[in-house]
């Protein structure tokens, strides 16, 4: 057995003060975005999205961000996977950015909205053609008797819409996690890391330093 206490990273690259911070947290988001893309990081726009059920039983799971601006953050999935259903019966979310090369994390919370039809339209229209096609034969989060089953309707509908365009099915689109508080942390010498928080306070933003 490992002894996972001497596993530990000692974290000092870079510090985050009040003076560098941007003032607008989505502002400063795209700028750390922008970072680890320079950085080469292994798909940065890789987040863990964060649901509650009804019965309070929280789960987690990697989406991938796919938009980002003052309107929120923008991702697309199955409306009927247990997320989608999830965020229906509870729009409360958070998501989370870990970006370990630069030391770096991204906690946003927030409530859900759907994209409207247009955007879904516009966003599925330009994946690669199987993604598509998957989107529509899976039925995702359900209990598949085997891989075979799925590979079998792949294969059907390929040929069913062989030269034809594949259409956005109604279970499948976009949500918008509209934030209400955003924290960027950066790893530390000692596990002093610097914590800032940003919270919507009367429609502004305010920043705010947490205790590490």
């Amino acid at each position: 057995m490992v002894d996972l206490s001497q596993l530990r990273q000692e974290y000092g690259k870079l510090g985050l003060s009040e003076a560098d911070a941007n003032t607008d947290p989505i502002e400063q988001f795209q700028n750390w975005f922008h970072e680890a893309v320079a950085d080469n990081l292994v798909e940065p726009h890789a987040m863990v999205l964060s649901t509650v059920s009804p019965e309070s039983k929280p789960s987690s799971r990697v989406v991938l961000l796919r938009h980002v601006s003052h309107e929120g953050f923008t991702f697309f999935t199955n409306y009927l996977s247990r997320k989608g259903v999830e965020l229906n019966q509870n729009h409360a979310a958070s998501l989370l950015f870990f970006w370990g090369q630069l030391e770096r994390q991204v906690r946003v919370e927030g409530h859900i909205v759907k994209t409207d039809s247009s955007t879904s339209d516009e966003y599925f229209s330009k994946r690669p053609r199987d993604s598509q096609l998957a989107a529509v034969i899976s039925a995702q989060s359900k209990v598949v008797e085997s891989r075979k089953v799925l590979e079998d309707r792949m294969t059907k509908l390929s040929a069913e819409l062989d030269g034809k365009p594949v259409p956005r099915p109604e279970h499948w689109g976009g949500y918008i996690l509209i934030p209400e508080s955003i924290e960027f942390w950066q790893g530390r010498p000692s596990r002093l890391h610097d914590r800032l928080r940003y919270r919507k306070v009367n429609n502004r933003w305010l920043m705010e330093r947490l205790s590490p």
